[in-house]
């Protein structure tokens, strides 16, 4: 996997939309479980590989401090190796004078050699430097992403349980509302009335059957007493 690579795909899952890619989903919950699993994944892929960039990073940053380093020494020995030369020219010894000339020549080359090396390694440690912190940046994106997924997911489980107890709850009124026990109250009230109603008819006629008796005994009454004077008058006569 080229380092290219790896900063694409970082960016790409950091940028990765979530509400989106549940909207999409025919389940979300076991969409949420395996976007976890894939997220864990791949960031445990991606700090692999983020890792190796930034060990290459600091072996680049080592050989050019080494290169810096070798460069200040080879300078110094030059120095050293001209003053030494002119001290020996100075007290006549042009031989050896011109022997360490030519060691400062040396070490100048060396050093030359050095700052170059270090030179060239420059901007390639910088552009580095850029990748490896949007990498670090990507990957820190990622773990809040991989957050933020766990807790989507921990929300829409109790959502889900808050639905489910809630249709549960509304499934138990809708059979009170079907098997209303006040329904049959309000019939067997019903029944009762009628009942009463017929009791209060009996007693109705019962009331007009004895009325009928006493008029008839009333009347009979009359018929006795009209029967009886008739038999005074004639006892009269």
């Amino acid at each position: 996997m080229t380092k290219q690579t790896i900063l694409g795909r970082v960016t790409q899952l950091a940028k990765a939309n979530i509400n989106a890619l549940l909207d999409q989903a025919e389940d979300p919950q076991k969409m949420l479980d395996q976007l976890i699993r894939d997220y864990t994944a791949n960031i445990s892929e991606a700090e692999q590989a983020v890792a190796a960039t930034i060990g290459n990073l600091r072996l680049m940053e080592q050989d050019h401090r080494e290169d810096v380093d070798a460069a200040k020494e080879w300078g110094d020995k030059a120095l050293a190796a001209s003053r030494k030369a002119d001290e020996l020219r100075a007290a006549g010894s042009v031989a050896e004078a011109d022997k360490f000339d030519n060691l400062a020549k040396v070490a100048l080359g060396r050093q030359l050699q050095s700052e170059n090396e270090a030179k060239t390694a420059e901007p390639t440690i910088a552009s580095q430097t850029v990748v490896v912190d949007k990498l670090k940046s990507g990957l820190d994106q990622m773990k809040s992403k991989l957050t933020e997924l766990k807790s989507k997911r921990d929300e829409l489980v109790a959502r889900a349980k808050s639905a489910q107890a809630q249709n549960q709850m509304m499934d138990s009124v809708k059979n009170i509302n079907v098997l209303d026990p006040t329904s049959e109250l309000s019939r067997f009230e019903d029944k009762v009335r009628r009942e009463e109603a017929k009791a209060m008819g009996k007693q109705e006629l019962a009331a007009s059957s004895l009325d009928a008796q006493f008029e008839q005994l009333d009347s009979l009454g009359d018929s006795a007493e009209v029967e009886a004077r008739l038999a005074a008058l004639k006892t009269a006569s």
